[in-house]
């Protein structure tokens, strides 16, 4: 597997990726019906930020989007998210693009890194989070709609570097 920035064509595998995850509504509070064209705009971060593809041959895995979390006196804190294609969950894809992104905020002098809206219901992601060094810091009760668990908790997560 190898990340690697994302290019312009990349965005036929993305989207499938991006479209399934958002339509689940299991784990991103992403508007359902967003289309491609807005998830274009959403995702695909311009510099400072960046956006990412995990790779394996020519399959695109999955994806990362990182920048500064907050303008102004906020800017010393970087933030990140993740989608992994459903295929390939399980297989390490998801840590590698934690761990790409940490390094991205680390070798751009961050602070840390906070991930704002992590549901708590999300075990995987929640366990990823802990073993890379991240703590739950606060949680929103009720802040998400999950369609088989009704409302579930929003977790802000961080990293000091």
């Amino acid at each position: 597997m190898l990340i690697r920035e994302f290019h312009e064509p990349d965005w036929a595998q993305v989207w499938p990726i991006v479209s399934e995850v958002v339509r689940g509504q299991e784990t991103f509070p992403y508007d359902p019906g967003l289309t491609a064209d807005e998830a274009y705009d959403m995702w695909v971060e311009v510099a400072p930020g960046r956006t990412v593809v995990a790779v394996g041959g020519d399959v695109v895995l999955g994806t990362a989007k990182m920048g500064t979390n907050r303008p102004g006196p906020g800017s010393h804190v970087a933030t990140a998210s993740f989608m992994v294609a459903r295929t390939a969950r399980g297989r390490g894809v998801g840590t590698a693009l934690c761990r790409h992104a940490v390094d991205w905020a680390c070798e751009r002098g961050y602070a840390g890194m906070q991930f704002n809206a992590v549901v708590a219901s999300n075990a995987g992601a929640v366990q990823l989070y802990g073993r890379e060094g991240f703590a739950v810091v606060g949680t929103v009760p009720g802040a998400f709609r999950h369609p088989a668990l009704g409302r579930v908790g929003l977790h802000v997560m961080y990293r000091e570097f």
